[in-house]
């Protein structure tokens, strides 16, 4: 139920995770699902439940498809990726094995069973300190709330297909499969009570550009469907009943930033001159190939710096040598003749693998990163030198080693440089043996 409404001009704060501005009316969407009754069974209903689940998680792993379908259509076989996992929620032998066991030994109704299991396995994800793991309770409510959905005979996402004007979306949280399907011709943007800068939500709001602010604690609950709002997709701000001064100022904002960005194109093609002369080389950060569309769109000279953890994170394996090698080469291939500097990964500290060991005393030292994190994970660095040694046959390829603090730790990372340049002498692979290295 919302809180009494008030007239006054409020500022709630929370996590920007798609840039942006934008304004007008807001929809609030009610929290998804409802209380489930747990009804005790006989013997003789234990059969109908398993077929009515069997036939859910049918129409479940259909509607999911659908879904991923339609993204990879409209946003691109990457984006369509995220759902691989929700199929594979639908498949996963713990949570349908306890659903069954609830079913045939509790003999409770399905409904019931779906969501006592759910709710348990995402406790037990939520407990765990990996970040990545606790953004998957997301991905795994967000399946079983379709499956309850199908054996509820609800349509909780209806409400989105019915809009006749474009508004910003309100809610407790966006499941990633709502959020793809999101119609940017009505949805303005969003905003939610709860959500982090990695989620899967997250990434598709990008993906859209769609402004959009995560984590704002109880947005959901002071608004009403109706009101007007503000979002500001840039600072992560949700400004309920804008005044006409604070309206009159974002709309200045907005206009300077279509202006600066309309002269910053006009100037993209020329060179970088400082006003003594100084000719500098201006070039853009990347974290993925699909970056490389902006960088040229930009006119910036290559990738200055090719974030390569983003390559390893959000996944539970290492991504081989041969996937590694057609990423840094499709970036280098890409913007050649202009350089491309990978730097290799900068990953440590709090930020860790969900299949790397880490001692808790390892975990705590924050020093423990970067390149002294690589020269520990010998074998996974291997894989990655050898990766950009390969990809550095493009010819505009610069290696780089993150946060190096003394000559002993470059010295042992151009070591290992040296031993994958000799793997590949030997293996007949080609590679720029004069590559720079910094």
């Amino acid at each position: 139920m919302a809180a009494p409404l008030l007239t006054g001009e409020r500022v709630l704060r929370g996590i920007p995770v798609s840039s942006g501005v934008t304004r007008g009316k807001v929809i609030v969407l009610g929290k998804r699902g409802q209380p489930i009754e747990r009804v005790q069974l006989t013997d003789a209903d234990v059969p109908s439940q398993i077929q009515r689940l069997e036939q859910a998680l049918v129409q479940t792993r259909r509607q999911i498809s659908d879904i991923q379908r339609r993204v990879a259509e409209t946003m691109g076989d990457k984006d369509a990726q995220i759902f691989d996992a929700h199929l594979l929620l639908t498949e996963d032998p713990m949570l349908l094995g306890e659903i069954t066991r609830l079913l045939e030994q509790e003999k409770v109704n399905a409904e019931y069973a779906v969501k006592a299991a759910s709710d348990k396995y995402a406790a037990a994800l939520s407990a765990v300190e990996d970040n990545y793991l606790r953004e998957r309770v997301a991905d795994l409510k967000d399946v079983t709330a379709r499956l309850l959905d199908i054996l509820l005979g609800c349509q909780s996402e209806e409400q989105l297909h019915l809009l006749d004007e474009p508004c910003i979306v309100v809610a407790h949280d966006l499941s990633p499969s709502t959020t793809a399907l999101l119609d940017k011709k009505k949805v303005l943007g969003f905003a939610t009570d709860v959500g982090s800068q990695t989620s899967h939500t997250a990434i598709l709001a990008r993906s859209l550009q769609i402004p959009a602010v995560v984590g704002l604690g109880s947005a959901s609950h002071e608004l009403a469907t109706g009101q007007y709002v503000l979002l500001d997709g840039v600072n992560g701000l949700l400004v309920i009943n804008p005044t006409d001064k604070t309206l009159f100022e974002y709309g200045q904002l907005v206009r300077h930033q279509v202006s600066l960005r309309e002269k910053l194109l006009a100037l993209r093609d020329l060179p970088a001159v400082l006003l003594d002369g100084t000719r500098v080389l201006l070039s853009a950060n990347i974290a993925t190939t699909d970056d490389v569309e902006a960088v040229k769109a930009s006119g910036a000279e290559g990738a200055g710096l090719f974030r390569t953890e983003f390559l390893f994170l959000h996944r539970s394996t290492v991504p081989s040598e041969e996937e590694q090698y057609q990423a840094y080469r499709t970036v280098a291939e890409a913007l050649k003749p202009q350089p491309v500097v990978i730097r290799t990964l900068d990953l440590g500290g709090d930020k860790f693998l969900t299949h790397v060991s880490v001692t808790p005393e390892t975990s705590c030292f924050y020093g423990w990163r970067a390149i002294r994190f690589c020269l520990h994970e010998k074998e996974m660095f291997r894989v990655q030198l050898r990766a950009i040694l390969r990809a550095s046959a493009a010819g505009n390829v610069k290696l780089m080693f993150p946060m190096i603090s003394g000559l002993n730790e470059l010295l042992q990372a151009r070591e290992l440089v040296e031993q994958c340049k000799e793997e590949l002498r030997t293996e007949g692979k080609p590679f720029d043996d004069a590559m720079e290295i910094g």
